[in-house]
C-alpha cells in the first residue's frame, strides 16, 4: 500500500479535477453588446459615434439583470469612464443602456476603445473589453467634465468560488483542465524517455529500452487525446473540427513523427538494434518536437495563445480559481501516465522473457 501512494494521489487528483471542473459555475459576463441606435455589424468591437446618444443592447451570461441596482459604465482604460444615463431590463440576460458619447476625449490617439461595464450586487461586476471602437480629432489636455475618473468603486465579486468568464469560451473553458494537462503531461513523459533512451546508449541495459519505449506509448496516447479534445474545443469557439492553424498542425506532425518511430520499432526483430534505434530515434523526435510546437507557432499568426502574438493563459486569463484546478490536474494526468507506464513496462519485461525461453 505504501508503495502505490502516488497511484491513489493521481486518481484522487483526476476526480478532484473532474468535479470541481464541470461544477463550479461561471462568472456573470457579458457575451456581447452592439448599439442599435446606429445598427449592429455584428462584432463585439462595432464603432460607436462620439457626440451622440447610443442604444446599446446588451446580452449577458449567467446574469441578474432584473436586480435593480444595475450600472453600466464605457470605460476608455484607466483614464476616465461615462456612467449609462439609463438602464432598461429586459430579460435576466438581456437590457438596453443608453449613454451619451462626450465629444471631447483626453489627448491620446484619434482611434480609441471603450470597454464595457456592467454591475449589480447580485452579479458584481461584468466585463467587456474593447466593446466598441470610437475615432474622435476633438481631443482635450483639460480636465474634462464629461469623464468621471475611475468612478467603478465600491464593487465587489458575487461571493464564492467561481471561474471567469470569457466571451467566445464560455462554459468551454472548462476544456482547460483536460485538454492542456494532457499535453503537459505528453512533455514530461516524453523527457524522461530521452533519460532512458540516453542511459540505454550509454549503459546497453535493455530494461532501460523497455522504459523509455513504455514512456513514449503513453505520452503519444495522451498527445492524441490532446489533438481530439483540441479538436472538439475548435469545434465550439472556431466553428471548425480542424483548421489550418499552425500550432494544431505542426502539433500533429510532430505526433507523426512519433507514431513513426512505434511503427518502426514493431517492424525489427533483433531486439538490440531495435532497441538501438528507438533510442536514436526517440532522442531526434524530442528535438523535433521543441520547434514544431513551441518555435515555428511564435514566428506566424496562430489562433493558439501564447503564439503569433495572441496572448498565452495568463494575468486576467488564467484567474486563481482556475489555477487550482489546472496545476492539480497536471500533476493527476502525470500520474496516471506513469502508472500506466508502469503496467506497460511490466507488460514488455514479462513479454521478453517468455520470448526468450522460447
Amino acid at each position: 500500500m505504501k508503495s502505490n501512494w502516488w497511484k491513489i494521489l493521481g486518481i484522487l487528483i483526476l476526480i478532484y479535477t473532474v468535479i470541481v471542473g464541470m461544477s463550479v459555475p461561471l462568472k456573470p459576463g457579458i457575451e456581447r453588446a452592439d448599439s442599435i441606435s446606429m445598427g449592429s455589424n455584428g462584432n463585439n468591437a462595432s464603432s460607436i459615434s462620439s457626440g451622440e446618444n447610443h442604444v446599446i443592447k446588451v446580452i449577458g451570461y449567467n446574469t441578474n439583470y432584473k436586480d435593480n441596482t444595475n450600472k453600466a459604465w464605457l470605460r476608455l482604460d484607466t483614464i476616465g469612464a461615462v456612467a449609462a444615463t439609463k438602464f432598461e431590463t429586459i430579460s435576466e440576460t438581456e437590457a438596453n443602456v443608453h449613454f451619451t458619447i462626450p465629444t471631447i476625449f483626453p489627448a491620446r490617439d484619434t482611434f480609441q476603445l471603450l470597454s464595457m461595464v456592467i454591475y449589480n450586487k447580485e452579479d458584481g461586476p461584468s466585463i467587456l473589453p474593447d466593446a466598441f471602437s470610437i475615432r474622435t480629432n476633438q481631443r482635450s489636455n483639460s480636465n474634462l467634465t464629461e469623464w468621471t475618473v475611475d468612478p467603478i468603486t465600491n464593487i465587489t465579486d458575487k461571493p464564492g468560488m467561481q471561474f471567469p468568464y470569457r466571451s467566445v469560451l464560455n462554459e468551454t473553458i472548462r476544456n482547460t483542465f483536460f485538454h492542456i494537462p494532457l499535453w503537459f503531461s505528453m512533455f514530461i513523459l516524453l523527457l524522461i524517455s530521452i533519460i532512458y533512451s540516453g542511459k540505454y546508449l550509454k549503459n546497453n541495459n535493455i530494461k532501460d529500452d523497455i522504459i523509455a519505449s513504455s514512456l513514449v506509448n503513453v505520452a503519444v496516447l495522451f498527445g492524441i487525446l490532446g489533438i481530439i479534445t483540441g479538436s472538439i474545443w475548435a469545434r465550439f469557439t472556431w466553428g471548425t473540427f480542424w483548421t489550418t492553424d499552425v500550432k494544431l498542425n505542426m502539433s500533429t506532425v510532430a505526433m507523426l513523427i512519433y507514431v513513426a518511430s512505434l511503427i518502426l520499432r514493431s517492424s525489427i526483430n533483433d531486439v538490440d538494434r531495435r532497441a538501438k534505434l528507438s533510442a536514436s530515434y526517440n532522442i531526434f523526435a524530442f528535438a523535433a518536437l521543441i520547434p514544431l510546437v513551441f518555435v515555428i507557432p511564435r514566428l506566424t499568426d496562430s489562433l493558439h495563445p501564447g503564439n503569433g502574438g495572441n496572448p498565452a493563459l495568463g494575468g486576467e486569463d488564467m484567474e486563481n480559481t482556475l489555477r487550482m484546478v489546472f496545476y492539480p490536474a497536471i500533476i493527476g494526468f502525470t500520474l496516471l501516465g506513469l502508472w500506466m507506464t508502469s503496467i506497460l513496462i511490466r507488460y514488455e519485461s514479462l513479454k521478453d522473457r517468455w520470448l526468450s525461453r522460447k
